[in-house]
């Protein structure tokens, strides 16, 4: 009976380590533009946004850089939700084959309709079509997230030069690949596919495992019990 439950005590220890190493997920507004790269256009770029707090969310405000602008912005519509922009003269034209661009969108705001904000426990995805995109390695966009009783949270930190440490409200920060990059991480990402599907593979033999080992030592108990009447 001991040598069971050591069994089965080291089974779920070895579970919850498993569990702490996939780490929690993010609640922080993000931003996603898979297969991104400098210079590149006609780019999807989402942004998502969690519900942390017990109230909806009714508004986003959202800033796109202008030192990297990007040369043309198209919002895809959201039910139930409506959107403004703003441009801004730019210090530096954007040269294009069509001519040279002075502004460019410098900020987007999405607002909820009347009851139809994002509930608390879920998210929303804002998408926008980027045009040409700038010679930049990264884009940072500082967000604001308001919420129905008129609080925002402001996404609008950036970790200092050289830090690894994270802010407390991060600013959604887009990694852009050089063209060549793109393509190889392409091609990585398809060699770690099976890499991947055994780490899942393994996390539910593992949850598996515990539960036999569990339900061993409820009915050997049991028996024991029984024996011992």
């Amino acid at each position: 009976m001991t040598r069971l439950r050591t069994v089965a005590l080291g089974v779920l220890v070895t579970l919850v380590a498993l569990l702490v190493l996939a780490g929690p997920a993010s609640a922080h507004v993000t931003v996603s533009a898979p297969g991104a790269t400098r210079g590149g256009g006609d780019q999807e770029i989402t942004f998502r946004v969690p519900v942390e707090e017990t109230k909806d969310t009714v508004g986003l405000t959202v800033q796109l850089p202008t030192a990297t602008p990007i040369a043309s912005v198209l919002i895809a519509p959201m039910p139930g939700w409506t959107h403004t922009q703003v441009t801004t003269k730019l210090a530096k034209p954007i040269t294009t084959d069509d001519g040279d661009i002075t502004e460019a969108v410098s900020q987007i705001t999405w607002t909820a309709a009347a009851g139809q904000g994002i509930a608390p426990g879920e998210y929303g995805n804002f998408t926008m079509l980027a045009g040409q995109l700038p010679d930049a390695p990264t884009l940072v966009f500082k967000a604001l997230q308001k919420y129905s009783d008129g609080s925002v949270v402001s996404w609008i930190e950036t970790s200092a030069p050289g830090s690894a440490t994270q802010p407390t409200h991060p600013a959604p920060v887009l990694e852009l690949a050089n063209a060549s990059a793109a393509a190889s991480s392409t091609t990585a990402t398809a060699a770690k596919a099976p890499s991947n599907a055994r780490s899942v593979t393994l996390s539910i033999v593992a949850l598996v495992v515990a539960a036999a080992a569990l339900s061993l030592a409820v009915v050997t108990r049991a028996r024991s019990r029984g024996g011992d009447a």
